[in-house]
């Protein structure tokens, strides 16, 4: 760039210092042609003689040469001789073209005129092509030298960019495989090895991860395991004192905690499986649930008595009443431990027709019970509230708290193999879980 500014300012200059050939500077000769042409008058206006065309730079009858283009009229403005083509041969046109108009004399009496011709616009013209020309190289040149440079630039930089970007694509994909190909021989030279270097942590890393991965499930099933077995006494010994019941309260609570100890049963079976087996392999079993079950199951939830309100519309709808039992256990018990605030449970009926059959002609109606969960503790980034749904993902606002980033995952998975959804939202202040659940 400083070599073409400098270069621009040059040429610039060159423009600006460019001179005109300026006829003042041949009074002296000017003169001496009008002069010589007066006194050679009788021989240049001959009775009868045709205009006579002179070579340039020649006076008539005169071995004296002069530096410019001139014409010769009489005082009746006939053409008696001129240099060449092109030139002014009338007073008009010389006016026309700031040509130089002296008088010729003899005897104290004008007998004809002599027009110099001004020269100035085949200078400008040959001015402009001159700067036409300059410029037009200077131009041509940065063009080859940026094309060049571009060139070198893709070689040396968006080519070894573009390699390191499809190498992070590749390792954000997973595979931790393939090395990222040496060269130092550009810009990027001296981060590839530590690209590369990275890759082998993270792969190492992965690899730990999944050691440390298999260790836990090991742990927990082994610790399933173990719990089954004092439930099991819990169930024994509730079903004896069930026998001894000396009135019906006595008989509720007992029921109370065999259901329980049922519930804590199932969920030990589905975690000591989960453990073996991939987290989706958790069964679903949709059935008739009625809208009072759910009521109870907030109930359940709420031990803490933070929900202010409780509104579920009389409806029966399909669900697996144990997998909605742990999706509202586990979203009341995140609001506990997030937000602290009042909780308020509302719902609604949503109807909607969906395409039914490959025709797609018929329709059919969906009904689906909508029930949102929300509290007032100012919610999370917009721009988590997708990832706080993914396996093994929590907000920002869970820094400090215990916590695995299952529950929202697992809870979201339990409402798809329901055929509903679970969606996160912030409004009014706070945070709201969105279930929609199909009606039967």
């Amino acid at each position: 760039m400083l070599i073409f500014a400098g270069l621009g300012t040059l040429i610039c200059v060159k423009i600006a210092r460019g001179s005109v050939e300026e006829l003042s500077a041949y009074p002296t000769e000017i003169n001496r042609l009008v002069i010589h042409l007066g006194e050679d008058w009788d021989s240049l206006a001959e009775p009868g003689k045709k205009e006579e065309l002179i070579p340039r730079g020649k006076v008539p009858g005169s071995n004296k040469e002069i530096p410019f283009d001139y014409s010769v009229i009489d005082r009746d403005g006939n053409l008696l001789l001129y240099t060449r083509d092109g030139i002014s041969t009338s007073v008009s046109a010389a006016s026309a073209h700031y040509d130089v108009i002296r008088d010729i004399e003899k005897d104290g009496e004008v007998i004809g005129r002599l027009l110099v011709h001004n020269p100035y616009l085949e200078q400008q013209r040959i001015r402009d092509r001159r700067q036409a020309l300059m410029m037009g190289t200077l131009l041509l040149a940065m063009l080859l030298f940026s094309l060049a440079y571009f060139l070198f630039l893709r070689k040396r930089i968006v080519k070894p960019f573009d390699r390191m970007k499809h190498f992070a694509k590749r390792v954000a994909a997973g595979d931790l495989d393939t090395p990222l190909l040496m060269d130092r021989g550009h810009v990027f030279g001296a981060f590839t090895e530590s690209f590369d270097i990275m890759r082998e942590e993270l792969r190492a890393s992965r690899e730990r991860e999944a050691e440390a991965v298999r260790s836990r499930k090991e742990l927990v099933a082994e610790l399933s395991h173990d719990i089954k077995t004092p439930v099991a006494s819990i169930k024994a010994m509730a079903d004896v004192m069930s026998l001894t019941a000396k009135n019906d309260m006595e008989r509720e609570t007992i029921e109370a905690i065999n259901g329980k100890a049922d519930q804590i049963d199932h969920l030990i079976s589905n975690l000591f499986h989960a453990t073996l087996e991939e987290l989706e392999q958790l069964e679903v079993n949709p059935e008739d649930v009625n809208s009072s079950d759910i009521r109870q199951m907030v109930r359940e939830a709420d031990h803490r008595k933070r929900v202010t309100k409780l509104e579920i519309k009389d409806a029966v709808v399909r669900a697996d009443a144990l997998r909605l039992n742990q999706v509202i256990s586990n979203i009341i018990a995140n609001s506990y431990k997030y937000a602290g605030t009042d909780i308020e449970v509302g719902s609604r009926i949503e109807r909607k027709q969906m395409p039914a059959g490959s025709d797609g002609q018929k329709v059919k109606n969906e009904s689906f019970l909508v029930i949102e969960i929300s509290d007032r503790g100012g919610g999370v980034p917009e721009a988590e509230l997708e990832l706080i749904t993914q396996k093994f993902k929590r907000g920002s606002n869970a820094t400090g708290k215990d916590g695995s980033g299952l529950g929202l995952y697992l809870s979201g998975y339990f409402m798809e193999k329901m055929e509903g959804s679970l969606e996160c939202l912030n409004r009014d202040g706070g945070f709201t879980v969105r279930l929609k659940i199909p009606m039967s």
